[in-house]
């Protein structure tokens, strides 16, 4: 017993931010940050979730004045970004810049367009970076439906026995080899993010449209953690109207 309360109080001292990438010109469901969710926007119920966490302070960061006033209706903590990223993780660089964090600070980047995010999840893939001296990066990843299979909204993600992460894709062969459901976020130290960042974008990051793939491109090992996760990341107006359903039958 003496030894789990020490576990559980070394996991609440773990010290790391939150940061979450949100712009406007989403491409396939329009202004998606904004949309209405039972009263509450899309970026606000991910904020809501990620306050749950613990996190030290949590950071929307976006490229759109029309957000900031938004987000500032909720919190002070919203970050002015370029709007000529490319990624969601290049905005979160940037945020991590102008707030002047260290270089061994963890950052965890949750999606903008998460609504469900378990805080336990955000938790647990901080933990990650400071339990597993092999990992670059830290994620997640959760049992799908195998109807989504071919749905190339849900991100797959393959693994060894040991959770290093093998490949992300969006179109797979189920026969092939195991896969997940990837769930939409990473954590890092701000000196890894610096180095993400300054590389080319990879032929596979192109390819499959998935940002993560340049961190396996150029050899930074992924680690997982598995989770009972409900992840439904905002991408489409059938997402959205995922969302409404479960937010009406009461999550």
């Amino acid at each position: 017993m003496i030894l789990n309360q020490e576990f559980v109080h070394c996991i609440k001292m773990t010290n790391f931010i939150v940061i979450i990438p949100s712009r406007l010109s989403s491409k396939r469901l329009k202004e998606k940050a904004l949309l209405d969710l039972h009263g509450k926007s899309l970026i606000e119920r991910v904020y809501l979730r990620a306050i749950k966490s613990n996190a030290s302070k949590v950071y929307i960061a976006t490229d759109s004045s029309k957000i900031e006033d938004h987000v500032k209706q909720f919190t002070p903590n919203v970050i002015m970004t370029s709007d000529e990223h490319k990624s969601g993780t290049d905005r979160v660089y940037e945020c991590a810049t102008k707030i002047n964090v260290s270089e061994d600070m963890i950052i965890v980047n949750v999606q903008g367009d998460e609504p469900f995010i378990d805080p336990e999840t955000i938790n647990r893939t901080a933990e990650i970076l400071s339990n597993n001296d092999k990992a670059s990066v830290g994620s997640a990843c959760t049992l799908f439906n195998e109807n989504d299979l071919n749905d190339p909204n849900i991100v797959k993600v393959s693994f060894t026995d040991k959770y290093k992460a093998l490949t992300f894709s969006r179109n797979v062969d189920i026969n092939d080899i195991d896969y997940y459901q990837h769930v939409g976020i990473y954590s890092y130290s701000y000196k890894i993010l610096s180095e993400f960042v300054s590389l080319p974008r990879s032929k596979n990051e192109i390819s499959e449209n998935l940002e993560q793939l340049r961190f396996l491109d150029n050899g930074y090992d992924i680690y997982l953690e598995e989770v009972d996760e409900l992840s439904i990341g905002i991408d489409t107006e059938n997402d959205y109207k995922k969302a409404l359903k479960i937010l009406t039958n009461g999550h």
